[in-house]
């Protein structure tokens, strides 16, 4: 089975009400990407990192790299949080889609993303351009 779509895990959002994620700049947890072929198999009930169909390539380490965070803030009635771009450099990977994870917490996810297409880069950069930060557009959003 291939990505499906996008998805703000559900385990998120109770770990979210038991306040286990920091999102702040400063102080907060490390937040990771990894990204997957379209072998894998994502949903909203996923609830941890896994290897399993995670891109194998060179300059490419399994687990992903750290993400900086954009600490949260809100537009009238939604927060949101958000985080800065985020460039694998020199890689060579073929990846359909990503999932983002609360390192800090070990390996508890956050969202899976669906890129739509498979999506390569050959002796190069792999960037991944996150939306605007704002209530409209930030990646994670709570309203």
């Amino acid at each position: 089975m291939s990505f499906t779509g996008n998805y703000m895990c559900t385990s998120f959002k109770k770990e979210l009400l038991e306040a286990k994620h920091n999102f702040t700049t400063t102080t907060g947890d490390v937040f990771k990407l990894a990204l997957y072929t379209n072998s894998a198999s994502f949903a909203d009930n996923t609830t941890d990192y896994t290897v399993t169909n995670e891109v194998v390539g060179t300059g490419y380490t399994a687990g992903g790299a750290a993400l900086t965070n954009v600490t949260p803030t809100f537009g009238g009635t939604t927060g949101f949080a958000d985080f800065n771009d985020l460039v694998f450099s020199t890689v060579t990977v073929t990846a359909r889609g990503c999932l983002i994870y609360n390192s800090t917490l070990g390996t508890e996810t956050v969202c899976v993303l669906d890129f739509g297409s498979d999506k390569s880069a050959v002796a190069g950069d792999f960037t991944i351009q996150f939306p605007t930060a704002d209530a409209t557009n930030a990646i994670i959003r709570i309203a």
